[in-house]
């Protein structure tokens, strides 16, 4: 776990006990996001990395280097939407980047389509986006690729909405911190 501002393996030099036995890996500063992402994967062999908020060239670089080398992906991004993440020239290359090509006249009738025309340039670096619409609500793109094509196509993007409850919850550690504390036992008479 890559965890730059503490947001999600807990502050301080105890891990949150949410993460279990996973490795935390705290950012010396927001700059080196990127360096200790790449370190991660270079001297830990991990079989996942969770990394928090993505929002530099850099971290988007070493995010796409990670899923490449097999590693188990999971990070999150800032942006609304996945259009917010397709239109943003730093962060669009985690759902493939975007460039605009120039079609042939008979590419252009066969698409039925203009002549200069926007396009994924690649693999996406996730291959399932989960937008948070609400709190307790998101929205589940679980073809990233398939998701950015019709968007740029000017299609409607085909996602399953839900809510977070909905999710599946991995067991907690006992006792669980969700759980409500026990009654206290009856007083004697």
């Amino acid at each position: 776990m890559v965890d730059t501002s503490n947001e999600i393996g807990g502050d301080g030099d105890v891990p949150h006990p949410g993460i279990g036995a996973a490795r935390r890996m705290q950012v010396p500063r927001p700059d080196r996001q990127h360096a200790v992402m790449i370190e991660a994967v270079e001297n830990h062999m991990p079989e996942v990395i969770v990394v928090d908020e993505i929002g530099t060239a850099a971290e988007a670089a070493a995010a796409r280097t990670i899923a490449e080398r097999g590693v188990q992906l999971i990070g999150t991004a800032h942006g609304n939407t996945l259009e917010n993440l397709v239109l943003n020239p730093t962060l669009s290359d985690l759902v493939g980047g975007v460039h605009t090509v120039t079609l042939g006249d008979e590419e252009a009738r066969r698409r039925r389509s203009a002549k200069t025309i926007t396009e994924r340039r690649g693999a996406p670096t996730f291959d399932v986006v989960v937008e948070m619409v609400g709190r307790d609500e998101v929205v589940v793109h679980h073809d990233a690729g398939a998701a950015v094509d019709r968007l740029l196509a000017g299609e409607a993007v085909r996602a399953s909405a839900g809510s977070r409850a909905a999710l599946p919850r991995p067991p907690c550690p006992r006792p669980c911190p969700r759980s409500p504390p026990s009654p206290p036992p009856p007083a004697p008479e």
